[in-house]
Formats: structure tokens, sequence, C-alpha cells
């Protein structure tokens, strides 16, 4: 196989995207539009691709790996001039593979296909091409009796014959570096536009001695699209969204509803695993075997979560590590986390892992149980085993030991997990105060509380108080009346009381009533 060099044509402006991004940064599944030319160019054995820039460049440049090789276009005078300004950084001999930006769709085996096919009829030219039932904005391929390829006509130069063909180029092309550079070199601007059209050069090939023109088709429709619109961008993100989709599913997960499903380029999802509707998992997420994701989970970049994990309905996981046997089951946040095995996560549980200047880590032990409605402020470590009561707030630096159990807001420590040295003893207990029985006329007097004044035991009294105590208590007991007890009456008969009775009061009382007030006038 001859050297192959790529060639990647990003200089548009893109103006019907209306935007201030370049085209070829806008974002589709987790990456920019421009990633997917570039993985191309790398599955075909390029290793220092030429990427040329135009509009933008500087907000692209950063974007682009250091393999590549960076050119600009000064001025965007069509795609043959951009080719054109990419003619230094090529190698003389070899073959060029020619990628737009713009064409995300493209697949690695399709582009494979039209190289091995160039490769293989050792042809001057290959092109890829569609047949499509509505080619309105392609290029039209041109043939002649014979079938052989003889030019393209772009739809603003195109009579009306020439629009009615439905064959297509899609736009890669592999062509002899030198024979493209010798038939640029005779291509004159367009009519219309007044710029130099790459697709120019096929005509002033065809008519050379020689060379061969060969066609490749695309497999799939779809890969045919070019983005120059933001509703084809919409498409676009579909198209691969639903390819992504379908090789988690040949993988052995299961996706409940790929149409609610947002999965991003760059995530590995293990055997067994079920994503529930409305869950987002962006790139660089890592899932093991056997978990469930969702509905209404989000998992950003940075996540790593192991075999047999719950993660349920309104959790946001970033930068964190989920060990295996985990349950993050309701309404929670976890960033810059670190989870051991078998920890319990409860609804409302917050990590307040950003002060407003830096991120910080949270650690939390292998067993751990944290409560409802508990936040984090990080930096902080939760031992293994370690409770954390419904509410409770633990605030930076203040780490929970091992087994250790905390409540309350800022979280305190009632438990450190290790058995109490301290017996609980009755002086402990706060008593209150009892009545002392008094002689009689004296009221009685108050003894004080344990621990407070309190009197000496009998046995520690002089021989001397312990007599006028028993005399005194003798003398009290004697005076004292014993009580009596009372007669409780006997239970009247309820009287029986006639309606005729109630009545004759009434009529009694209101004419007592008149008699008063006529008396007063």
């Amino acid at each position: 196989m001859r050297p192959l060099d790529a060639i990647i044509l990003a200089a548009g402006e893109g103006t019907r995207m209306k935007s201030e991004l370049p085209k070829v940064l806008h974002v589709i599944c987790g990456r920019p539009m421009i990633a997917y030319a570039l993985d191309i160019a790398a599955s075909a054995g390029v290793k220092h691709p030429v990427i040329v820039l135009g509009h933008g460049a500087d907000q692209v440049k950063p974007k682009l790996p250091k393999e590549g090789k960076v050119v600009t276009q000064t001025k965007q005078l069509g795609t043959g001039d951009a080719v054109l300004a990419a003619k230094r950084a090529l190698g003389g001999t070899g073959d060029v593979l020619i990628l737009y930006a713009d064409t995300p769709l493209l697949r690695r085996t399709t582009v494979q296909r039209l190289i091995e096919a160039h490769f293989k009829t050792n042809a001057t030219c290959t092109l890829l091409t569609a047949h499509l039932a509505d080619p309105s904005g392609y290029g039209r391929i041109l043939r002649n009796e014979l079938g052989a390829i003889v030019g393209i006509a772009e739809e603003a130069e195109a009579n009306a014959a020439q629009r009615a063909l439905r064959e297509v180029n899609v736009g890669p092309l592999v062509c002899k570096t030198q024979v493209l550079m010798e038939a640029l070199a005779t291509v004159r601007p367009s009519a219309t536009k007044k710029e130099l059209y790459l697709t120019h050069i096929i005509s002033h090939i065809a008519r050379q001695e020689g060379t061969k023109i060969q066609a490749s088709r695309v497999e799939e429709i779809a890969e045919a699209l070019g983005i120059n619109s933001r509703t084809e961008l919409a498409r676009a993100i579909g198209v691969i969204r639903q390819r992504i989709v379908d090789a988690h599913l040949h993988n052995g997960v299961t996706i409940e509803d790929a149409q609610s499903t947002f999965i991003d380029h760059g995530v590995s999802i293990g055997a067994d695993t079920v994503i529930h509707p409305y869950t987002v998992i962006q790139t660089g997420v890592s899932i093991g075997k056997r978990c469930s994701i969702g509905p209404f989970a989000r998992l950003r970049s940075g996540v790593a979560v192991a075999d047999d994990v719950r993660i349920g309905n309104f959790v946001e996981l970033v930068r964190t590590k989920v060990a295996s046997h985990v349950r993050i089951n309701h309404v929670a946040y976890l960033g810059d986390t670190t989870v051991e095995q078998d920890v319990n996560i409860g609804a409302g549980t917050i990590t307040a892992n950003y002060d407003g200047k830096n991120k910080h880590q949270t650690h939390i032990g292998q067993g751990a149980f944290i409560g409802s409605d508990t936040v984090l402020i990080a930096p902080v470590k939760v031992g293994a085993r370690a409770i954390t009561g419904a509410g409770s707030v633990v605030t930076r630096e203040h780490h929970i030991p091992d087994q250790g159990v905390v409540v309350g807001v800022p979280a305190r420590l009632i438990s450190n997990g290790k058995p109490s040295s301290r017996a609980a003893s009755p002086s402990a207990t706060p008593q209150k105060a009892s009545r002392v029985p008094a002689p009689a006329g004296k009221p009685a007097a108050k003894t004080p509380p344990a621990g407070k004044g309190e009197a000496k035991p009998a046995a520690t009294r002089p021989a001397v108080v312990r007599k006028r105590a028993a005399m005194n208590t003798k003398k009290t007991v004697a005076r004292r009346p014993a009580k009596k007890a009372k007669a409780r009456p006997a239970p009247r008969r309820a009287r029986r009381v006639s309606a005729k009775r109630v009545v004759r009061k009434v009529v009694r009382a209101k004419s007592k009533t008149r008699a008063t007030r006529k008396a007063r006038r």
C-alpha cells in the first residue's frame, strides 16, 4: 500500500449556523464535530493529518491533537483553495485522503472501503458517492455513455438535466497527491461565487490519458449528511445517539427507552446493567455490570461506577468513584467523592465540594450509612460503618471516626463507636427535693437534692444528735391526730319532673318579669 496522507477541511464559517462558535466546534454527543473526522483519519493509519483552519482558527486550535499539522486559509476562497493551502505540509508522493470536518456521520468502515477500493483498482482518484431521493444541495456525479465518471456539477452551476440526477458527491475522496496538485493548478474560480471548487479537478483528471476515476458508494444514506444548519446538526445528533445506543444494546446492556436515554460518545457500560428512561450519561463515564441507573439520573464526566450499584431517580454524580454494592436511591448530589463498598446514601444527601474558589474531596468509608438530607462540607472523611443522622450538616475537616454517630447542625459526635468507660451513677441523675415531716404548727423542711448540701447518713452522726432525732420523731407521730373516714352521703333519688310543672315555672317567671317592668315604668 502506498503512503497515505490526510487533509481535513475545517475552514468554513458556517453562516447558516448563526453562531459565534466555529461550525466544527459544535458538540455532537459529547465531542466537537471535528473530532469525528480526526478519528477517521487515525483509523486510516494517518498519524499526522493536515488540518486546514480559517474562520475561528484561534478557537479551534486548542481542541486539536498535538500530532496534527495546522495550516491556515487566510481568505475563504473555496475548498480548492483550502487544499492548496495544505500543499506545503504534504509529501510530494503517495496518495492523500481528503475529509470534511462537517460530515460527522461517516463511518470508519465506509472510509476504509473507499481507501481499499482506491488501492485495489489502482485508481487515480476515488470518490465517495450516494444515491439520494432528494439530492438538493449536493453536487451531481456526471457519467458518460460508458458509465465512467467525467465530472461533478455543483448545484448552483447545474442545468435542469443535471439536477435531475440522483447520484451525488458526498465529499471525501482519495487521490494521488501529484495529480491532485497539478489539477488544482488548472482550476479557475466559479462564475457564481468566485471560489475554487475542489470538485472541478474531476473533469480535468478525466480528460487526462491513462487516468481512472472510481466511485465507492455509502451503505447508509445518513452518512451523506453534511452539517450546515442547526436543523442538520440536530438530525446528526439523533443519528449518532442511536448508533451509540445500538452498540450498548449489542454488548448486553438493557436500555428501556432509547428515545429518552442520552448517552455520549466514550461511555463504557457492563453487561446486564439496566438504564432507565431520561438518564443522561456524559463522556468519560464507566459503569460496571448488573447496575441500575435512573430514571432521571445524570452521570457527568469523571464518574466510575463498579458492579452491582443502584443509582436512582434525580441523582447527579461528577468526578466520583463508587465501589460495588452502593445504594444512592433518591435525590442526591455527589461531587469529587470516593464512596467505598456497601454504603447507603440517603435521600437528599449533598456533598458541598465547592467553596467558591476550589473543589474539595469527600471520602465515605465502607459500610457507612448516610442519613437523609445530610450535607457533607468538603474536605471531610466519613469513617467505615459510621452513621449520620437525618438532616446532619458535617462541616469541613470535622472527620467522623469509624463507627461514629453524628447528629445535628452542625453535626456533633454522640458515639465514637467505642464502649463507654463511665457507668451511669445515681448521683448523676437529678432528684427532686423531698419534704421531711415536721412538728405540728411548723412547716415541713425541704431535704436538699443529692449532691447539694446532702445530709450525712445516720450512722455517721454523733450519738446525741441521733437520740434527739429519734425523740422528735416519736413526738411528731404521737401528736398527729388520726384521720377519720368521712361517711359518704346517701345518694338522692332523682325526681321525676313532669312537663306540666316545667310549663308552670316558665309562665310564673314570665309574669314576674312583666310585673317588674310595669313597676319601673
